[in-house]
């Protein structure tokens, strides 16, 4: 069965060197091209892909930018290629939600090993998607919450941080991000109403929101205790 692939990529060499080695060595894969983080929105709007390649940096629209967008909707597996190779740059990568990195220049065989070791794991995993860390359990197509087995209503931006934070339990994320993640870029408001509604999410999670915790400075993250 044919997987289908995006590649976001605005260097002609770049897109043309993997289009020929992946046709060569996964005929299997079906690549659709956009040359412009706009190019690329449209289409994940319009398409449905097995994984995304994308360039960092790309005209019109960041790769980072691209990704949020992405992950307030869906989500496919997400390979960043990018020459910026500094631990901040992958980290915000890692906590805007992409599943892994090359660093160009990159071995297309590396790059191949990969997607098929994403894709493999993509389609093998169960579409109920159910994500659990300590007591708290999120159903993320049905979007409820269970802690205990309880079932707790959450607003839409508890709902958006929670999601977020169990995605990853153990990541710090910074209330920047998650401005970015649950808000999105246009929102010019004070970081702080993050610490507002985490406030509120842990007084609906009960005991449950102790699971939350802050780290000093740099933001919140989920554990299992």
């Amino acid at each position: 069965m044919k997987s289908n692939i995006l590649l976001v990529e605005d260097d002609p060499k770049i897109r043309e060197a993997i289009i020929d080695y992946f046709s060569e060595k996964a005929p299997d894969y079906e690549m659709d091209i956009a040359k412009t983080g706009l190019e690329g929105l449209d289409k994940v709007e319009e398409n449905t892909y097995d994984l995304i390649l994308l360039d960092v940096m790309l005209p019109q629209m960041s790769g980072f930018d691209l990704l949020v967008k992405i992950r307030r909707s869906m989500d496919v597996p997400v390979i960043f290629m990018t020459a910026r190779t500094s631990e901040e740059d992958r980290l915000y990568g890692y906590e805007l939600g992409c599943d892994d990195y090359v660093c160009k220049p990159f071995s297309l065989a590396e790059l191949l090993a990969k997607v098929n070791a994403l894709i493999k794991r993509s389609k093998g995993t169960v579409l109920d998607d159910v994500l659990t860390c300590g007591d708290i359990q999120l159903h993320k197509r049905a979007l409820t919450v269970k802690v205990k087995g309880e079932q707790v209503d959450l607003p839409p931006k508890e709902l958006a941080i929670l999601s977020i934070l169990i995605e990853r339990p153990g990541w710090t994320f910074s209330r920047d991000t998650l401005l970015d993640l649950a808000w999105g870029k246009d929102y010019f408001g004070n970081d702080r109403v993050v610490d507002n509604h985490v406030k509120k999410l842990r007084k609906s999670l009960g005991e449950a929101g102790g699971q939350i915790k802050t780290v000093f400075v740099k933001g919140y993250k989920i554990m299992e205790r």
